[in-house]
């Protein structure tokens, strides 16, 4: 039903749906509170992070999404361990592995993040968020050098504006590369990218939407109520399990259950497809066991009606700004 399909104009084939592995690996040292350790943890535990990928795989979303910062370069490691020797597993990762990297940290940052995940070449390479630090041009011309060497197949960034897309754009063009990918937030509780002109800028480039956190922290599976918020803290990070929060997005999880309750599938689910139903728009959720990994892949196994992706389109419309 769904199947694959290049990763923006690259020779990199994706799937509809990846997954995200930001809380996966040991951590170590001042990793361990990074903030989204202590949001969401990790792995139920170490042996579920391996069924979590082959259940994955089995179910064709085989794309895993990580980044050298991601617990202090644990989740490459772990990622690195559970894929060695999987023709089958994309690995997307992010430079940089610290706040202090300029753009010539490049290509020893992309040689630690190779040697982290034990591979040759990494399937799509990332500038993790745009910084004064960080100067764009240059970068994409040494991402041009390292697709150059064999060392990545295709060129994302993440977290950037539509006319920082257009510059890296425009750079890599020159040098015959396309920009495969843009990693932004998108929901249906987070709508941004359709009002500040990224996704408009994705589909004239030809570009792939990567749209973390499609769950909204969790706030669309339909787990939580204004009397049963998540612990530690995502609780306060997102604005969703603040205050009238939870109240407010209610009608939107009943209606993710209505339209769920005719495809056989969860409030999360649909919250996925919505995302999928768009064809330049790939979804990462996190999965912390096989049973989320499954759960996240059953959205590949239904498609949502015109009529109730505009249901949903105009439930969310306050979530546009």
């Amino acid at each position: 039903m769904n199947g694959t399909q290049p990763l923006g104009r690259s020779d990199v084939q994706a799937p509809r749906l990846g997954m995200g592995v930001m809380t996966w690996g040991h951590a170590t040292g001042l990793a361990r509170f990074h903030p989204a350790k202590l949001a969401y943890g990790g792995a139920e535990e170490g042996e579920e992070e391996a069924r979590a990928v082959q259940t994955s795989i089995a179910a064709g979303v085989n794309l895993f999404d990580t980044a050298a910062m991601y617990s202090g370069g644990a989740s490459e490691r772990r990622l690195g361990e559970l894929t060695r020797g999987n023709a089958a597993a994309l690995i997307a990762t992010k430079f940089p592995g610290s706040m202090r990297a300029s753009a010539e940290d490049m290509p020893a940052e992309l040689d630690a993040s190779l040697r982290r995940l034990g591979r040759d070449t990494i399937d799509l390479y990332q500038h993790h968020f745009p910084s004064n630090r960080v100067d764009i041009p240059r970068l994409m011309n040494l991402m041009a050098d390292a697709v150059a060497a064999g060392k990545i197949r295709a060129v994302g960034v993440s977290n950037y504006s539509a006319e920082q897309m257009r510059l890296a754009h425009a750079v890599l063009a020159e040098r015959g590369v396309p920009l495969a990918s843009n990693q932004v937030e998108y929901s249906l509780l987070h709508r941004q990218p359709e009002t500040n002109g990224v996704l408009d800028a994705c589909r004239e480039l030809g570009v792939t939407l990567i749209a973390y956190t499609p769950l909204a922290g969790g706030a669309l599976t339909g787990k939580y109520a204004a009397g049963d918020r998540p612990k530690g803290l995502r609780r306060f990070m997102m604005r969703q399990f603040r205050g009238r929060g939870l109240a407010e997005i209610a009608p939107v999880v009943a209606l993710l259950r209505e339209i769920g309750a005719a495809h056989e599938a969860t409030p999360a689910q649909v919250a996925i497809r919505w995302l999928i139903e768009n064809e330049c728009v790939l979804p990462i959720p996190g999965a912390k066991n096989s049973r989320q990994a499954a759960a996240n892949a059953g959205a590949l196994s239904f498609r949502l009606t015109p009529a109730e992706v505009e249901a949903l389109d105009q439930a969310t419309l306050a979530w546009r700004n």
